[in-house]
């Protein structure tokens, strides 16, 4: 800290300098610390959003003088900008992503009240209101709801865009909204920013879509599988592959080049048994043929499979995974590769 700030710090009161040193423990007990914002939530709903991050993370709220000379004096001064208005510090032994998830994901929907901005659109869903007729369909349409009263009660017509997001909601619309249970917002802890390692995290770089991250890296793990197949270039995920691939091949030029080896042999006599066969289906005389070889009929079913075995079945996995890979790659492309999940808890 720098001398006027020391000067600051040995004027403070006790019970100030106490809190900010609860402050600073907090800081350096959590790898990452972050700055929440806590405006609108009922006290009541503060504890319990509290109590339910025991465990994963801490809360401290406390005012926001004694949060920046906490957060200078722990060398955070990345996150001074960020207090202002009602704030909390926060800390976690998860990464910002884990931290940033469960906090959306604690969220609860909550009305909008009159002078509030709305954070959305604001839109009054199509069907029937549940409202018998009377002035509130005047009130609706009012706000600009496509509304009318049909079959004995209030109707809107149509999905009906009555604010835009960033605009003041007033007191007709906030009554509406109420009178319909609508709940245009959400309350909950709003992660401002967070820093892990040195790093500053915004919630722009934290709000990613997890799916299609895993997605893009599922699809970028199988083009590579399918470049090496197709290179070929042997690593330790597609050796095994390759070779398999190189067995069936050599096998099969085996097979074609009538090779006398030890392992072939078996495929070779039942190959040219085959072939016999054939033969002596096509001679008429059957005076002419040996007598093991009379009333042979042409073994169609055989013959075929004799052929497919010049393929052999180590080969035909090989070239399918290799064509698994490529169906793959193009399902991927087709759907734009969408932008690790447990790394982000």
């Amino acid at each position: 800290m720098s001398a006027q700030a020391d000067r600051k710090t040995e004027n403070l009161p006790q019970w100030k300098q106490e809190e900010v040193d609860e402050l600073a423990e907090l800081i350096e007990s959590y790898e990452s610390v972050g700055i929440v914002g806590i405006a609108g939530i009922p006290s009541k709903q503060l504890q319990d959003m509290r109590r339910d991050l025991h465990g994963t993370a801490e809360l401290r709220v406390s005012r926001n003088t004694l949060q920046v000379r906490a957060l200078e004096s722990a060398g955070l001064g990345d996150l001074v900008d960020e207090i202002g208005g009602q704030v909390g510090l926060i800390g976690t032994n998860d990464n910002p992503f884990a931290l940033y998830k469960e906090l959306e994901a604690s969220k609860t929907p909550a009305p909008i009240n009159e002078g509030e901005v709305a954070p959305n659109d604001i839109v009054i869903p199509e069907g029937d209101t549940g409202v018998d007729p009377g002035p509130f369909v005047g009130e609706l349409q009012s706000i600009g709801a496509n509304a009318r009263i049909e079959d004995g009660s209030i109707q809107v017509m149509e999905d009906s865009t009555v604010l835009s997001a960033g605009e003041e909601v007033s007191a007709d619309l906030a009554n509406v909204l109420n009178e319909l249970g609508i709940e245009p917002k959400e309350v909950g802890l709003d992660l401002r920013a967070v820093v892990a390692e040195g790093v500053l995290f915004d919630p722009e770089d934290l709000d990613i879509d997890i799916e299609a991250y895993e997605s893009d890296v599922q699809t970028a793990a199988a083009r590579a599988r399918n470049l090496s197949l197709n290179a070929p270039f042997p690593t330790a995920t597609t050796a095994p592959t390759l070779i398999a691939k190189a067995t069936g091949e050599a096998k099969s030029l085996g097979l074609q080049a009538a090779i006398e080896d030890e392992e072939l042999m078996p495929d070779l006599v039942s190959k040219a048994d085959a072939q016999l066969r054939a033969l002596a289906a096509q001679i008429d005389d059957e005076e002419a043929l040996p007598e093991e070889l009379q009333g042979v009929e042409a073994p169609a079913a055989e013959a075929a499979a004799d052929e497919g075995e010049d393929e052999s079945e180590a080969d035909q996995d090989a070239e399918s995974d290799a064509d698994d890979d490529t169906n793959d790659d193009d399902e991927d492309d087709g759907d734009g590769a969408e932008g690790l999940g447990a790394m982000f808890g």
